[in-house]
């Protein structure tokens, strides 16, 4: 008797999820033998074929099918969820004012600031002159630019010393290569500079003639160049003020906050390297701020009487030394704020009589006001538990006005501007959420969870009122964990439609950021990259221990580096989650490191090791998600990616989901979404990504039996 109605049991759960998803059949991609030798280790890789869209080879076409299949197989497979992912994006965009504006922010006598209409997905660049009570004028329509083109983004406003041309860069294809465009502000007249393949922003000189741009390499798409253009010449003549030669570092071009000099940085995880020109003499020499040192990192602030550098020369969490205008080298740096163990000093907000810091403790971002007369600080404080604050919106140096951004799990996207004098503060701008929010239905948590070697991991917890920790609530867990990107605790009105679902979301401060300081970020790199992996594993596991949720009602979820998490958790500890989604993931790490024709791959060395070197490439292989997939159960995974994604190429999602379709012996449920138009960040519109959003939700929603 108890075994028939133990048959009963395992028939209805056989039934239910049946009807949860249809029968279609997976698609199945061909293998075709590829050896990969080095360090003595013969490996193969099957599906190593797919890299052949990128490459412009044979068998492209084969590739785009076989991703096309994947899109109809998964379409299928959540055919009935249509109208409740309709349902879903319009309710997640129903609360988007979509008629809104910016806050205005003053610079060289205009009030520049961005405006949206109602149904349209960009927006209009505009100034007034002297006070926000002068005519509009619209700088550029990208609503009206963006017509006819799957993707468009249009990026680096920059705008003349006297006030009357714009450059700007547009990317129309989503890979981060911009071409620049010149609009007279007096005529209204555009041309094409015909200069391609850049980061998407110039600096202007002060003759108001030259600009200064980042170049990229087109096929690895590192950035190689910095030229000098003079308005009207041609720009096959530019002129490379500096070339890198490393290519493991990344370089920009900039200017200071106070006019005075075109500044080139070059960086890359551990070193750095800043040279400075005089913005009044374009056609000088750049000189070397301090030449590159090993192991050293440092920021360049000017001020009229000096320089302040934020560096971690013999600064773990780094400090800041000044040195004088004609004196730039090391032997002439003196603290100015010193090294502190357990303050992590992130950048410099420079003003005429004022400076304010901000700062990372004990997890949480924090602004320090200094007044340069005085030399008197003052920390500005807030109440809630987890929180983030950063400034937001500075572009003028003679100004003792601040303005800074604070958001938290329950409280929307806020902008203040604080008086430094008085301290008095204003709010200028919060987000609004249509169709009523009151934070008092939510609420915010911080806890920390003890990883197995003992370290305290931070989370940020959000959940709506009424939630009981009985452990049968669905609760979705994010980090990212490399970089050190710090993920920062921020609303998210979407996120609403979790929220009000009996979801509970939690993010994961996992090491490899940098929200404990810069060790945190040293702890979860290199050869030490595991440590995120488990953190997050840890962080799950204890939020099953104190029954927010349990492992049938537990997803996981990340993006690109964050991604390779999910697929590192997804064979680490398979068992933990429900679901897990992956955005464009970082899931072929061994591969793509050893490939240097694959964009960036160079810049990476000092994040996850070189696999030239024996012991990094046997450490990589040893996490890397594709090389451990294993014949073993898997959690159920929605993995999604863009055919033109610049920083993790399309093919590593691919042969992942390839390989764990061969190789996983569960039943659940495994889909690949490519995006054919898009690239790493997605779609460009302001409304198309919530249709990604809304399909994330109901894979979840339909796993939970949730349908309305």
């Amino acid at each position: 008797m108890k075994k028939f109605y133990l048959g009963l049991l395992i028939m209805s759960a056989s039934t239910i999820q049946s009807q949860k998803f249809p029968d279609l059949k997976a698609p199945i991609a061909e293998k075709k033998e590829h050896i990969r030798t080095i360090h003595g280790d013969k490996v193969n890789d099957p599906y190593y074929w797919m890299i052949d869209y990128f490459k412009k080879g044979k068998d492209s076409t084969k590739v785009v099918d076989y991703l096309k299949a994947e899109n109809s197989y998964w379409e299928g497979m959540m055919k009935d969820t249509e109208p409740f992912r309709d349902k879903l994006f319009q309710e997640m965009k129903s609360r988007i004012k979509e008629k809104d504006e910016s806050v205005p922010s003053f610079k060289n006598g205009y009030y520049y600031y961005t405006r949206t209409e109602e149904g349209k997905q960009y927006f209009k660049y505009c100034r007034k002159k002297g006070n926000l009570k002068a005519s509009e004028e619209v700088l550029l329509d990208v609503d009206q630019l963006a017509e006819g083109h799957p993707y468009y983004s249009a990026s680096g406003f920059s705008i003349s010393p006297d006030n009357t041309k714009l450059v700007y860069g547009v990317d129309d294809v989503s890979r981060r290569q911009y071409k620049l465009f010149l609009k007279d502000l007096s005529t209204g007249k555009t041309v094409d500079l015909g200069i391609k393949n850049t980061e998407g922003d110039a600096v202007w000189a002060n003759d108001n003639k030259t600009i200064y741009y980042t170049e990229n390499n087109p096929v690895t798409l590192l950035s190689e160049k910095i030229k000098r253009h003079t308005l009207g010449t041609d720009p096959g003549k530019d002129v490379v003020v500096y070339e890198e030669k490393d290519k493991s570092n990344y370089i920009g071009v900039g200017k200071s906050k106070n006019e005075k000099f075109i500044m080139i940085y070059s960086a890359a995880t551990t070193s750095s390297e800043t040279r400075y020109l005089n913005a009044a003499d374009p056609n000088g020499t750049f000189k070397v701020f301090q030449p590159r040192i090993k192991d050293v990192l440092y920021d360049v602030t000017p001020l009229e009487d000096k320089f302040l550098i934020t560096t971690n020369k013999d600064a773990l969490n780094f400090k800041v030394v000044e040195t004088p205008l004609d004196k730039t080298g090391v032997e002439n740096w003196k603290d100015f704020i010193p090294h502190r163990k357990d303050v992590l000093m992130q950048g410099i907000s420079e003003f005429k009589n004022y400076l304010v810091f901000s700062e990372r403790q004990n997890g949480l971002s924090q602004l320090v006001i200094y007044d340069r007369k005085t030399g008197k600080k003052e920390f500005v404080k807030f109440d809630e538990p987890t929180y983030t604050v950063s400034p937001s919106g500075n572009p003028e140096y003679n100004t003792d006005n601040f303005r800074f951004g604070y958001t938290s799990m329950i409280t929307p996207n806020s902008q203040f501007e604080q008086d430094l004098k008085t301290g008095k503060r204003t709010l200028l701008k919060q987000q609004e959420v249509l169709g009523g929010y009151n934070k008092e239905n939510y609420v915010t948590e911080r806890l920390f969870a003890t990883a197995k070697d003992g370290t305290k991991i931070p989370l940020s917890i959000v959940y709506k009122k009424g939630f009981k920790k009985d452990g049968n609530s669905p609760l979705l867990l994010y980090a990212y964990g490399s970089y050190g990107n710090s993920s920062n605790a921020s609303f998210s009105s979407p996120r609403l439609s979790l929220l009000d679902r009996g979801f509970v979301y939690v993010m994961a401060h996992i090491r490899g950021g940098q929200e404990m300081g810069r060790q945190w970020y040293e702890d979860g790199k290199m050869m030490k990259k595991k440590n995120t992996f488990t953190d997050f594993i840890d962080a799950g596991e204890y939020l099953v221990k104190e029954k927010y949720t349990s492992p049938k009602h537990m997803y996981a979820q990340g993006g690109s580096a964050g991604g390779l998490l999910m697929g590192a958790i997804a064979n680490m500890s398979p068992n933990l989650w429900n679901g897990v989604i992956a955005h464009v993931p970082f899931v072929d790490v061994v591969n793509t490191m050893l490939d240097e024709s694959i964009p960036l791959t160079t810049n990476e060395y000092d994040e996850w090791g070189n696999p030239n070197n024996k012991e990094a490439y046997f450490y990589m292989k040893s996490y890397s998600p594709y090389e451990n997939v294993e014949k073993k159960n898997y959690p159920n995974l929605l993995v999604t990616t863009g055919l033109h994604d610049s920083q993790v190429q399309y093919f590593e999602p691919a042969k992942w989901v390839a390989k764990l379709r061969d190789m996983k012996t569960d039943k659940n449920i495994l889909f690949l979404k490519t995006d054919m138009a898009y690239g790493h960040g997605g779609a460009s519109g302001r409304f198309d990504y919530l249709k990604d959003t809304a399909l994330v939700y109901a894979f979840m929603f339909k796993l939970e039996g949730i349908n309305k």
